[in-house]
């Protein structure tokens, strides 16, 4: 068990790193309530210039975190965490299943 833990951990690091700031972290609740925002309805809620943000959403994009659709002049974000929460959850099994070979 203990290979395949450390596999997942591998595979999780980079949403590891993505998500421990909290201004993407912002980003992805705001993203859960609303499912898609333009870069300026993001900025308009939080306290940080728009390239700010834009170099949130660019880091987020190439994490495969989140996905933008084209309507128009606009570009909509919106999360792709389907896969990242089956990974999250394969770990948390996967540790788990060690947690239990632990001697008491």
């Amino acid at each position: 068990m203990g290979k395949l833990s450390m596999n997942l951990f591998r595979k999780t690091i980079p949403y590891f790193t993505i998500f421990q700031d909290e201004n993407r972290q912002q980003i992805v609740l705001m993203l859960c309530e609303h499912k898609q925002l333009t870069v300026n309805q993001i900025t308009d809620e939080m306290n940080l210039s728009r390239p700010a943000i834009s170099h949130h959403l660019k880091l987020m994009l190439d994490a495969d975190v989140l996905g933008v659709e084209k309507h128009g002049t606009e570009r909509y974000y919106f999360l792709k965490l389907d896969n990242i929460i089956s990974l999250l959850k394969e770990l948390t099994s996967s540790l788990e299943e060690s947690a239990k070979n632990i001697p008491s």
